[in-house]
């Protein structure tokens, strides 16, 4: 099937579905990279104009990736909720758009809607939508999760404590970690990316942060984020595995290129929701996206990035995740240039995701190469904390030691909190004011001498 619109006398042709949505595009050096963008700013609205027209139905006939030969088509269509979607399955993607902007979407509606919606028809309205509008429609999803804290509540924002190191050691890990939490970090998760994947050198890890979280009582989740078979192998040696982390993306392809089925993922969810390690909740899986991970694995079957990522939120939801979040800026700028793109892409990759039921969350990240900023960190941090993201990611000082890259900061979580009125997750929240580090208006108490030092002292010795 081809897709056609006329603008200013001059007819654009679009032969595929695939075309036309890569062609609908905002501009992003992936797409260009991988010679699918559109070759003017003139195709791109005549793109807009006929990706307008398209009904939402259609994209449950016409995959852009065929059933036979793709897991993840599989998945996508095979849970397809036709009640759920009935509500707007009538509607183009012109018309969604216009209904997503509307009174009749709100909480409510847009959960009872999730289950009825595909990646593709997500990715499709984000092409016709402006920043703004993808902030005012993402602000109304809600979807809330739970392991040891309860992550997405209306009015919080949860941060990822991410204590790196390069070589793994111990005070070093122990000297991120508490200037971490003495500055309210880390209610979402505490996650280390291991220099190693060793059992070993992973295991110590995981021990080290179960052995803080007990002593100390803090109501978080651990997760060393090494590949999904090793903590396979180390849930079965017993060792202290809160959350499973894996990253993901949108084809078979493009898993396989990470090592990963979706049998593996069902083996790890498993073994996990077995080992009951939640108090409050029983979400155990933690997912990593990105935008060009796909094309960086050839695996992306010339479908745009923007709408290959989208696809593997499908997979996300799959396993009803505790916390998945697109890394936006970390796979440089052969794929997203620039401030400019990085910030589009973290809206458009926040707007799917929660459309699609996950509790996204953002590394609101750049790496040194790109055309980028610490400014526009900060305004992406606050756009993305207007728009309701369920968690960031913190690291020391913003600049990662191990990952050499830039990401947001501790002091930038107190900030969006401090604008924006927002509260750390409330079991976290009410730890930290059980120990003294917040003052009567909810806020991060300076201290000096604190029990939360021994920490540092122990694990240094």
């Amino acid at each position: 099937m081809s897709y056609e619109s006329v603008l200013r006398g001059q007819r654009y042709r679009f032969d595929t579905l695939a075309r036309l949505l890569a062609a609908a595009s905002p501009e992003r050096s992936g797409d260009r990279l991988a010679g699918l963008a559109a070759d003017s700013e003139r195709e791109r609205v005549a793109a807009r104009w006929a990706l307008a027209e398209v009904p939402l139905a259609e994209f449950l006939t016409e995959p852009l990736i065929p059933y036979e030969t793709d897991d993840v088509t599989r998945l996508i269509l095979d849970t397809h909720d036709p009640a759920a979607f009935a509500p707007v399955a009538g509607l183009t993607v012109g018309g969604f758009r216009e209904w997503l902007l509307s009174e009749q979407a709100h909480a409510v509606s847009l959960a009872a809607l999730s289950p009825g919606l595909t990646p593709e028809m997500v990715a499709a309205v984000s092409k016709l939508m402006g920043n703004a509008d993808l902030v005012a429609v993402a602000r109304k999803v809600r979807v809330v999760t739970a392991f040891r804290s309860t992550i997405g509540l209306p009015g919080r924002l949860a941060t990822r404590l991410q204590p790196n190191h390069p070589t793994d050691d111990p005070a070093g890990v122990a000297a991120a970690l508490l200037d971490g939490l003495l500055l309210g970090s880390g209610d979402a998760v505490i996650g280390i990316n291991p220099a190693t994947d060793s059992p070993r050198a992973v295991r110590d890890l995981l021990e080290l942060l179960d052995g803080v979280i007990r002593r100390y009582a803090i109501p978080t989740q651990s997760c060393v984020l090494c590949h999904v078979t090793t903590s396979v192998d180390l849930m079965e040696r017993g060792a202290p595995v809160d959350l499973v982390f894996q990253s993901i993306a949108g084809t078979q392809a493009a898993n396989a290129s990470f090592g990963v089925t979706l049998g593996l993922l069902d083996e790890a969810y498993e073994a996990a929701s077995k080992l009951e390690r939640g108090t409050v909740g029983r979400n155990v899986m933690y997912f990593e996206t990105g935008q060009g991970s796909a094309l960086s694995a050839d695996a992306h079957h010339g479908v745009d990035q923007q709408t290959v990522e989208a696809r593997a939120y499908a997979v996300a939801r799959r396993y009803d995740p505790l916390l998945v979040n697109t890394v936006v800026g970390f796979i440089g700028p052969e794929y997203l240039y620039d401030g400019r793109q990085i910030l589009r892409a973290a809206l458009e990759d926040h707007f799917c995701g929660k459309l699609l039921g996950l509790p996204m969350g953002l590394d609101i990240c750049y790496t040194n190469h790109a055309d980028a900023d610490d400014d526009d960190i900060a305004t992406m941090l606050t756009m993305l904390g207007v728009a309701g993201a369920s968690f960031v990611i913190c690291t020391p000082g913003g600049d990662d030691i191990m990952l050499n890259y830039q990401s947001a900061s501790y002091h930038d979580a107190l900030y969006l909190r401090e604008v924006l009125g927002l509260r750390p997750a409330p079991e976290f929240e009410a730890w930290l004011a059980s120990i003294g580090l917040l003052d009567e208006r909810g806020a991060i108490r300076e201290v000096g001498a604190h029990p939360l030092t021994e920490i540092g002292r122990e694990l240094a010795a």
